[in-house]
């Protein structure tokens, strides 16, 4: 990834950097000035500490982590988690999963259903490898009989989990009962291997009133009945966590720590954020490691800015970007609106700003600075994140 040659597709990386590898351009020690507007940047100070104090809350409560890559979609920030302790690496697609494949990385959580026949017979020649470790999601018959079909020439079975869903969720069997029914179909499947159960408890709560959080611990008291009613002949693999709930998954899960392999899959905490993520984790500690920076082009009204990021720079599905000078109340696909408030910022003047929702601000990104210190009056980059959407 290092020699990867940058060029005018870096958005708003400097001229100078055309032509030139990605380390040869940090060897140059730029500096977030040397920059075009709008920009997101890495914090590497804040990503560091959240790794390290996510694997330090892991140790002591004898959990596993399989963080979700396709927060990032970016390898070497992959290889950080993997180098600070994580289990493995989850995705959300088959593509996603090639594509960390071809990267080399070795131990795989696919968090979905997989019965797609071209995805399925790469995956069966793929695990010729026996240093692949690979796992995904299972919810019903007719998806194992779709599994078996397209894995008839498969190296060796597929490691899958039982999906447990509820009434308004995503996937998952709606009961118990038809998650056992899905699990009895598995152990009768040649192609298969039942290694787990899975979950994601994100889609019954979104914030921490009593209501979601209620949600969220029937459903996953749900899921430890079905690994409960498996006679299991392998450790199981018992698996949930997104990046709001994993402290209730925990908990829920703490009795099974002996039996099986407790495995969360939060992905946002890495590089954290200013918004959503900040609101609900129940880690507050962790640290907000992307910022957008955005240029005041235009001062049309006396408490109006006009900011050249927009939709096309910016998340905005969990919150609009945040900045000190007011409120930015929309946003357009190139433009943000900051509704001023008591000082005011000048026409040229470049902003940083909190964003809201890291799935949503690094699709946006091909190639991203890292920088050492988003506080600094111009902080040092020191590192270029290759992104793959």
């Amino acid at each position: 990834m290092d020699e990867t040659v940058l060029g005018s597709w870096a958005k708003s990386f400097p001229p100078t950097s055309w032509g030139v590898s990605a380390d040869r351009f940090v060897a140059t020690q730029p500096h977030l000035s040397d920059f075009a507007t709008p920009l997101l940047t890495i914090d590497s100070r804040a990503t560091a500490h959240n790794v390290e104090v996510m694997a330090a809350w892991l140790t002591e409560r004898g959990l596993q982590i399989a963080p979700h890559g396709k927060t990032t979609m970016a390898p070497k920030l992959w290889q950080q988690l993997l180098d600070g302790g994580a289990w493995g690496i989850t995705l959300a697609t088959a593509w996603q999963v090639q594509l960390a494949r071809s990267f080399g990385f070795s131990r795989i959580i696919l968090a979905n259903e997989l019965i797609d026949p071209v995805a399925l017979a790469w995956l069966g020649a793929e695990l010729a490898d026996p240093d692949f470790g690979f796992l995904c999601w299972v919810d019903s018959v007719e998806a194992v009989e779709l599994m078996r079909r397209g894995l008839s020439s498969a190296a060796r079975p597929v490691d899958v989990a039982v999906e447990l869903g509820s009434t308004g969720g995503r996937t998952g069997a709606r009961s118990v009962e038809q998650a056992l029914a899905v699990a009895a179909a598995v152990e009768a499947a040649p192609e298969l291997r039942l290694a787990g159960v899975a979950g994601y408890e994100g889609s019954y709560g979104n914030d921490r009133t009593d209501g979601s959080v209620g949600a969220v611990q029937h459903f996953l008291d749900r899921l430890v009945a079905v690994h409960d009613a498996i006679q299991w002949d392998v450790r199981p693999i018992v698996t949930a966590g997104g990046s709001a709930f994993f402290d209730l998954v925990a908990d829920t899960f703490a009795p099974l720590v002996d039996r099986a392999t407790v495995i969360l899959r939060s992905g946002a905490f890495q590089v954290h954020d200013d918004g959503f993520y900040d609101a609900v984790t129940p880690m507050p500690q962790l640290k907000a490691a992307m910022h957008g920076w955005a240029r005041v082009i235009s001062r049309p009204e006396a408490s109006l800015a006009i900011l050249d990021g927009g939709k096309r720079d910016f998340p905005y599905d969990l919150g609009l970007p945040a900045a000190r000078f007011g409120r930015v109340e929309r946003i357009n696909d190139q433009h943000s609106y900051l509704r001023l408030t008591g000082e005011a910022p000048a026409v040229g003047d470049v902003l940083r700003l909190g964003l809201s929702h890291p799935c949503t601000a690094f699709d946006k990104w091909r190639a991203i600075p890292m920088i050492e210190d988003a506080s600094a009056e111009d902080p040092l980059v020191t590192d270029v994140v290759l992104t793959y959407f």
